[in-house]
């Protein structure tokens, strides 16, 4: 009896969604090409001082317990 190496269903793609990966690498283009990128890092940016503070901290908290 033969195995068969590579699977028939569709569905099955191993490691990673082939397909769901070339819509979302196309997405990504058609954002940049859009020029949407420089208008999503204001939206992006901290509130306040505050919040500034705090992302800070949390970046700090997980640097710290990230492997080097």
């Amino acid at each position: 009896m033969t195995r068969k190496l590579i699977p028939t269903d569709p569905a099955l793609q191993g490691e990673g969604h082939y397909a769901a990966a070339r819509r979302h690498r196309a997405a990504a283009q058609v954002f940049v090409k859009a020029g949407k990128v420089k208008p999503a890092t204001g939206v992006a940016k901290p509130a306040t001082p505050e919040e500034t503070g705090a992302l800070r901290e949390a970046e700090d908290a997980g640097s710290a317990r990230a492997r080097r």
